[in-house]
């Protein structure tokens, strides 16, 4: 429920409460949501390179210049000229 509450900025019906303090609490909170994702991402990256070897990593960096045989026939097939 506490997401909701600094999602909306209010805290219900509690009186107590005064609206500067709402917002002084929400925005320590929630600063700036896209450098908490940054972090997130690099942090996720960074635990991927530890997990994988050197040649791992070389080889998905180098993945899109691999080089990949010629597709094998076509599209025309064997019976296609016969109209039975």
């Amino acid at each position: 429920m506490g997401f909701l509450r600094r999602i909306f900025g209010g805290r219900g019906d509690d009186p107590d409460h005064s609206a500067a303090g709402v917002d002084d609490v929400g925005a320590d909170v929630a600063a700036d949501p896209d450098a908490e994702e940054r972090e997130h991402e690099l942090s996720v990256l960074r635990a991927e390179a530890e997990r994988l070897d050197e040649l791992t990593q070389r080889q998905l960096k180098y993945a899109d210049h691999a080089w990949q045989p010629p597709p094998q026939g076509g599209e025309r097939r064997a019976d296609d000229s016969d109209r039975s």
